[in-house]
């Protein structure tokens, strides 16, 4: 029993010295959370993460802190100042995704979302080319998404004025507007194919945000080899690169070379022109991935947003009126709504820029991976070291808004009612990283948004005091389910 008493002191001594020397190699980090062995800090989430989970860290820790996922370190960034130096004065030490035992899996370096170096780099500008031609094209995009608010104006139509669930049809619209942009169709509301295609783009990104996640990435020998919901978001990913490479087929069968109307037009017609160029990275793979990742960046954020935006405007029966005052004062409503009439509505354009601060879409910030070392806020962050910009807490910032807590369209009015931009204004990111799809996701909100209000009066249903504003969190931060009555006005 001595000689077990032993071994067993011994083997502790020599877990509590490799604790200790962990401890010692990683004390030039920030500080953050108390790490575990094995585990990390992820101990600090228990199995729930709310809205405000970093922005108390960051409370608790200050505006730079780390958080170990095992032996992965993640330093958060949190409030506007410490986001606006590392985003846009580090621009360039910042503009690479992780890449981590899980992303490597299941994304390959494929894309444009979370690719890095030439790949992203000969994408992005692609992608970025054609969504400037597509919208100046013959069917401009603009004018897709005002068919396509069109429709979800008739579906909303029909409800009569009883209580509805604005959910499906808000999210089969701006499905529709990715659809049109990648394949030049649409789909009808009810399509199984476009209803499974969301389903599994909303599992997938549910899973980035959970415990399985988490493990996947400090486990990743062990987790490979065993079922979980790893294995069912890697089916989803490759569900909707199947459903992609499908249209891809149609296209090529069909392909008018000489009048391109799609992105996979275009970039079938790209990858026809660089056959012969050895740094090509223009591939149907990489086609593939392209469009999911379209699909990811682009759907779920703006129906989130729209969704809060009902939710926000039936709570707020005032500042409801006072939009609906103004479309009509100015544009009225016999003339449809085009993209640059938000310079005539100031007010407009202020409750819009307040509802993505007030309920911002996304739990943070995408990641991003230091391409070297670099000094921030008098800490040396090493190469290869996560980072992950809090946007939340940017536009939460107390020291930036006069009133974050509150939803306050005069954060973006001047002293005469005139809209102002603000550069704590954030949603999309900043610098190299800054989201392709921003000015996509301002037409359709802007253009949904004011075509549903010219429609309807938003009511709370009967009986109903007030909704939940509480965010359910995965990657993004979507309204819990709720019904409001979408009221025809008198003029419709």
């Amino acid at each position: 029993m001595e000689v077990w008493a032993v071994l067993i002191a011994l083997l502790v001594a020599l877990l509590i010295l490799h604790y200790l020397k962990q401890l010692w190699s990683r004390r030039h980090y920030p500080p953050g959370p108390l790490q575990l062995p094995l585990i990390g800090a992820i101990w600090r989430f228990g199995f729930k993460i709310d809205e405000n989970t970093l922005i108390q860290l960051g409370k608790q820790h200050g505006n730079i802190y780390t958080i170990w996922l095992g032996h992965l370190p993640i330093v958060v960034l949190s409030g506007f100042q410490a986001v606006k130096e590392a985003l846009i004065d580090h621009s360039e030490e910042l503009d690479e995704r992780p890449e981590t035992p899980l992303l490597r899996t299941l994304i390959k370096g494929k894309g444009i979302g979370l690719s890095n170096g030439h790949t992203w780099r000969q994408h992005r500008r692609f992608v970025v080319v054609t969504l400037r031609k597509l919208w100046r094209g013959k069917k401009g995009m603009e004018q897709q998404v005002a068919e396509e608010a069109h429709q979800l104006v008739e579906v909303f139509a029909r409800s009569k004025g009883q209580p509805l669930d604005p959910s499906m049809p808000i999210a089969t619209s701006v499905s529709n507007v990715i659809c049109a942009v990648a394949f030049g169709h649409r789909f009808a509301l009810e399509d199984e194919r476009l209803q499974k295609l969301r389903e599994a783009i909303d599992f997938s990104l549910q899973f980035v945000c959970s415990f399985g996640y988490a493990l996947y990435e400090m486990l990743p020998w062990l987790m490979k080899h065993l079922p979980g919901p790893h294995k069912k978001a890697f089916s989803c990913v490759e569900m909707v690169r199947s459903f992609a490479k499908e249209e891809i087929e149609k296209h090529k069968e069909n392909q008018s070379v000489h009048d391109p109307q799609d992105l996979i037009d275009f970039y079938l017609l790209q990858m026809e022109k660089s056959r012969n160029d050895p740094e090509s990275t223009y591939d149907e793979e990489n086609l593939a991935q392209c469009i999911f990742d379209l699909f990811v960046g682009g759907s779920d954020t703006t129906r989130s947003s729209l969704q809060w935006a009902l939710l926000l405007l039936a709570s707020h029966p005032d500042i409801q009126d006072k939009m609906h005052k103004e479309i009509e004062d100015v544009i009225g409503s016999a003339h449809s709504i085009c993209y640059q009439d938000k310079k005539k509505l100031p007010y407009t354009n202020a409750v819009i820029h307040e509802m993505q601060r007030f309920k911002f879409a996304v739990f943070l910030g995408f990641p991003r991976q230091c391409t070297k070392d670099f000094k921030l806020h008098g800490f040396l962050i090493p190469k290869g070291t996560i980072i992950i910009p809090d946007l939340r807490s940017v536009l939460l910032d107390p020291t930036q808004w006069e009133t974050p807590a509150e939803f306050n369209p005069n954060h973006f009015l001047d002293k005469d009612g005139q809209f102002m931009n603000r550069e704590e204004y954030l949603p999309f990111g900043a610098g190299a990283r800054i989201c392709l799809g921003m000015q996509m996701a301002k037409i359709e909100i802007f253009i949904f948004l004011t075509s549903l209000l010219r429609a309807f009066s938003f009511q709370l249903p009967e009986g109903v005091k007030e909704l939940n504003q509480k965010a359910i969190i995965g990657t993004t931060a979507h309204p819990h389910p709720y019904k409001l009555c979408a009221v025809p006005r008198c003029n419709t």
